[in-house]
């Protein structure tokens, strides 16, 4: 008896929880909140849509590969080495990215933003100033180059943008500010990138070789290392200069080289180093190459005597009024210019100051 009561109980309890699990699936749930407007974007935020908009089909991304070949089977594979960056530079559709991107590289992809993904040929490299140059050949639409901007309209504080594609990230944008102008960069074997733009805006490993834009639409660097201990994004992003850019990849293009303008003097740096400690400012003209410009304008190199004293000729102690303190200086003064150009070189001779006119050459 005592056990049919609990039986009944239990099926009871059990009764009651189903026809309120039912009654449960019978109310009908809440009503979504309502959602409330948001209103106008603010202007700012319309020019920085805009502007990615009108620039992101500009912009690539690149994927490296690497032939290698197996020590057992002998045979050759091609395997993917890594990924970057870059941008349309003009209607015959070559592309500009860092040369660190393509260094060491086999082969190179790039993929547009409507998903094209065509082969690359290199056309041309400067690991001078971290540039290169590659060709693509899309059937139908073409991407439109992005404006060129200038380097010298830039300012501490302005706004910028970065396009790229970070850690595969495809087609991402960064915003920040112009933070500082003329940083350089120490590269591999001994290589000082000088005249970059200093950026806040977040640069991460795939935003290589991407574009730095200004607040009109403007190419105005392109983006190429940051400084991270962690190798991820702080705050402190570096780009090229648009006017080295501009200098240097018509040549890329032309001839697949960068042709620095020559002055035609050997100095070094070291030696000016041991200069400066006895009081001796500027950049040492060691030797003149015969034929050269420098050698045309008259510039005096060291000479030494029978007993081996050096006796100092010529110190470049500016180049069209800029102050050249070290050997860094002098190759990034002449660098701003191209062959052809006539540059003022101030110069030190013999305890006296003089200026000289200079036609620089092609190498």
């Amino acid at each position: 008896m005592r056990e049919r009561v609990i039986f009944l109980l239990l099926g009871l309890m059990i009764g009651a929880g189903v026809l309120a699990w039912i009654g449960d699936m019978a109310t009908p749930p809440p009503e979504p909140r309502a959602i409330t407007p948001r209103g106008d974007l603010s202007p700012g935020e319309e020019t920085i849509i805009a502007l990615f908009e009108a620039t992101q089909n500009s912009v690539v991304s690149i994927t490296t590969s690497e032939a290698r070949v197996d020590p057992f089977s002998r045979r050759r594979q091609v395997v993917p080495r890594g990924t970057g960056s870059g941008f349309i530079w003009d209607d015959a559709v070559h592309v500009v990215t860092n040369n660190h991107v393509i260094a060491g590289a086999s082969g190179a992809q790039v993929r547009l933003a409507d998903g094209r993904v065509l082969p690359a040929k290199l056309v041309g490299t400067d690991p001078s100033h971290d540039l290169a140059v590659l060709r693509i050949a899309p059937d139908g639409e073409v991407p439109r180059p992005i404006p060129v901007g200038d380097s010298a309209s830039i300012r501490v504080g302005q706004t910028v943008l970065a396009i790229g594609n970070p850690f595969g990230l495809d087609w991402t944008l960064t915003t920040g500010v112009v933070s500082a102008l003329d940083r350089e960069l120490e590269e591999p074997g001994n290589r000082t990138i000088t005249g970059l733009i200093q950026t806040d805006a977040a640069i991460n490993p795939g935003n290589s070789g991407g574009p730095l834009i200004d607040s009109a639409g403007r190419l105005i660097g392109v983006n190429t290392a940051i400084f991270s201990p962690s190798g991820t994004s702080a705050g402190i992003g570096l780009a090229v200069p648009v006017d080295v850019v501009n200098r240097v990849v018509p040549q890329l293009i032309a001839t697949g080289r960068y042709h620095p303008p020559v002055l035609g003097v050997r100095h070094d740096e070291r030696v000016n180093a041991l200069a400066r400690r006895q009081g001796l400012n500027g950049v040492l003209v060691l030797g003149i190459e015969p034929g050269s410009p420098a050698d045309a304008a008259g510039l005096r190199p060291a000479t030494a005597d029978r007993a081996g004293r050096i006796a100092p000729g010529d110190v470049i102690v500016s180049v069209d009024g800029t102050a050249t303190e070290s050997s860094a200086d002098l190759v990034a003064a002449l660098d701003r210019h191209r062959p052809g150009d006539t540059v003022t070189l101030g110069i030190g001779r013999a305890g006296r100051e003089m200026t000289l006119e200079v036609t620089l050459a092609a190498r």
